[in-house]
């Protein structure tokens, strides 16, 4: 079994990353934004009350987060591990999680930070917007974006940390490189890639 998280700024990769790693272990990657998506597409009761708030401009709160998560996670195809992307995105989040999974007898075993400089993160999110023609894409979002996540998100690495569990990973580079060294530090900690078949 192979639980991660995968942890890194808005611009960072960690979508990209995410999606390799998760096909080289094997797992399912559960992100908050797609399951959040995937329920309001399919018109669930979860997905009307996710759509109503976002339709309000409110934040979709942490219990509530928690519960798409603990739905998602209990699905047969988590059975055997998961990459968590976009939750725990603060402490409590942290909070609800760990006890979720401690319920199971199980616990995150890797954390995986992707570590870019602020200024490359905000060239590639400007660079994204421009090409995907996203005009409210601004230098001003994309800082408040990066400040929030430094408020916000950055403090549950020293959860982590604490334990043991965090792999910081360099993530200037090519994407192979990148997905290398997160295999690698993985790899160093005993997790084992799915088989090919």
């Amino acid at each position: 079994m192979t639980r991660l998280l995968i942890v890194g700024p808005q611009g960072s990769g960690k979508g990209t990353q995410g999606v390799r790693i998760a096909e080289e272990f094997g797992i399912p990657v559960v992100s908050t934004g797609d399951v959040f998506r995937a329920n309001v597409a399919a018109g669930t009761p979860l997905g009307q009350r996710v759509k109503a708030i976002i339709e309000a401009g409110d934040l979709v709160p942490d219990s509530l987060t928690s519960e798409v998560v603990r739905d998602r996670l209990a699905q047969a195809d988590a059975a055997e591990g998961f990459l968590l992307d976009g939750y725990p995105r603060n402490l409590g989040q942290v909070g609800d999680l760990d006890a979720f999974l401690a319920e199971r007898g199980e616990q995150l075993d890797a954390v995986i930070v992707l570590d870019v400089p602020r200024a490359e993160s905000v060239h590639r999110l400007t660079r994204r917007a421009f090409e995907q023609g996203r005009t409210d894409d601004t230098e001003e979002v994309i800082a408040n974006r990066l400040a929030i996540y430094e408020r916000e998100t950055a403090p549950i690495l020293d959860v982590f940390r604490e334990r043991g569990i965090v792999d910081e990973i360099d993530g200037v580079g090519s994407l192979d490189e990148i997905t290398e060294r997160i295999v690698g530090a993985l790899e160093a900690r005993g997790l084992s890639r799915a088989a090919a078949v």
